[in-house]
């Protein structure tokens, strides 16, 4: 059960799948710098994820002397060979897509439906974890990037004018929300609106503009008396 659980765990992250993709796709092993430029990932975020990858015995990795001074390379290569069944996350991607495809009214509907249940979902998990709190504008969406990195978002935070930009470089449903955003985009964008309202309501997220480039989604935060003048 705890070796399956680990699995579970490593494979929560979209750019770890990724990279156990890129590795089963590869004729040959990989360095960390190769798998890098592969995922367009920065090489340090990669030799991140493979050491948790490691650890739940997904890849392998071995040493390769270079035949000259210096540490020999590392070369890392798949476990298994894989395939759509093996991904632990294919079962619910297909749960997701099945809800997201079969979730009745029309567009609007089905999206104001979708943030309406983020922003609960959000608000349901913030009265179980802690007290109410007042956090500036900047801190509570630094607080809410924190929560979408365990999700697996990849964030990254922008200034932008009085407010910031949360731009989401992962996102853990990208085919489910390709095929369906205005369900999965608009739960998404409820979650921010309901975390930051459960902060203090400093700051407001004004939209979410999904695929921005093709793993890019950018939600724009802004100060909240800046919704109420619009």
């Amino acid at each position: 059960m705890a070796e399956r659980h680990r699995t579970h765990e490593a494979l929560a992250v979209a750019s770890r799948v990724q990279m156990i993709d890129t590795l089963r796709a590869s004729p040959r092993a990989l360095t960390a710098g190769e798998l890098a430029s592969a995922c367009g990932l920065h090489v340090s975020t990669v030799r991140f994820h493979l050491d948790i990858l490691a650890r739940a015995g997904l890849v392998h990795s071995r040493s390769e002397p270079t035949g000259t001074r210096g540490r020999p390379r590392h070369l890392y290569t798949p476990t298994t060979a894989g395939g759509p069944e093996s991904s632990a996350g294919t079962g619910y991607q297909l749960l997701a897509s099945l809800l997201a495809a079969h979730w009745d009214g029309t567009a609007d509907e089905r999206s104001t439906r979708a943030e309406r249940a983020g922003r609960a979902a959000a608000g349901a998990q913030q009265r179980s974890e802690s007290p109410p709190r007042s956090l500036p504008l900047r801190e509570a969406v630094a607080e809410v990037a924190g929560t979408f990195a365990e999700l697996g978002f990849e964030p990254e935070l922008v200034t932008e004018g009085a407010g910031v930009q949360m731009r989401l470089h992962a996102c853990p449903f990208r085919a489910v929300a390709v095929a369906h955003p205005e369900v999965v985009c608009s739960l998404h964008l409820g979650l921010i609106r309901g975390a930051l309202d459960g902060l203090g309501g400093a700051a407001a997220a004004s939209s979410l503009e999904p695929f921005v480039e093709p793993h890019l989604c950018i939600a724009h935060v802004i100060p909240a008396e800046q919704v109420t003048a619009q």
